[in-house]
């Protein structure tokens, strides 16, 4: 398996400090994907981020997946492992059928009790309940339990349902497209793995008058 490169922030925390991503958690997310995932016919729904997702090889196409949850995770909860948020917002303030507790997402992905009757997680309400919010023996906050969550979750939206990678009705606000927590993960995807042929993000790029003077100057000392 090829490790993911690592996003912005996770480069930036390297420099000033903060909770950054463990490398281990790439093979965690890589090893639950399934077959499905590495597809060519899945070339559409990745295209803005990995252009030739449908030509590469297998390890290829898992590191990209491994950088994408990084990206999510990075945009959702900061890729801080014990992550816990309370929701005010009405659209998220949604009552948990497991906890009872409105409005509440956990860890990494930022996920909820109710997911593990949903999409068949492995989380345990009763064992965690006896321990303090924000205890990273919560099984809903460790890593392996939170990341394989998430890919059951695109699975069940991307493969069962066949919705889009990027939809107003996805599972996560950070990959619903016109939001400003999809700016945030967008953000986060500047640096997908090479082969993925990306092209720079447009800031990063000289302006074409600034191109064209530079090489016409080149010219001229040639």
């Amino acid at each position: 398996m090829k490790p993911a490169p690592p996003t912005p922030i996770d480069t930036k925390r390297a420099e000033i400090g903060g909770p950054m991503w463990d490398p281990a958690w790439d093979k965690i997310v890589e090893e639950a994907l399934p077959p499905e995932f590495l597809s060519p016919d899945l070339g559409r729904d990745v295209r803005p981020f990995c252009p030739r997702f449908s030509s590469l090889g297998e390890a290829d196409k898992r590191a990209f997946w491994a950088y994408f949850f990084q990206a999510l995770a990075g945009a959702e909860a900061g890729l801080k492992p014990t992550s816990n948020v309370r929701h005010a917002q009405p659209e998220m303030a949604v009552k948990d059928q497991v906890t009872g507790v409105q409005g509440r997402t956990e860890g990494l992905l930022q996920l909820a009790y109710a997911d593990q009757e949903r999409y068949g997680c492995d989380f345990d309400w009763e064992a965690d309940r006896k321990l303090k919010a924000g205890d990273p023996a919560r099984t809903i906050l460790q890593p392996k339990n939170n990341l394989e969550c998430g890919v059951k979750i695109l699975d069940q939206e991307l493969i069962a349902q066949h919705k889009p990678l990027l939809s107003r009705t996805e599972y996560w606000s950070t990959l619903q497209p016109g939001t400003a927590s999809y700016r945030v993960f967008a953000k986060q995807m500047a640096n997908v793995p090479a082969v993925c042929g990306a092209r720079a993000p447009a800031r990063h790029r000289k302006p074409q008058r600034e191109v064209a003077a530079s090489s016409g100057s080149a010219t001229a000392t040639q």
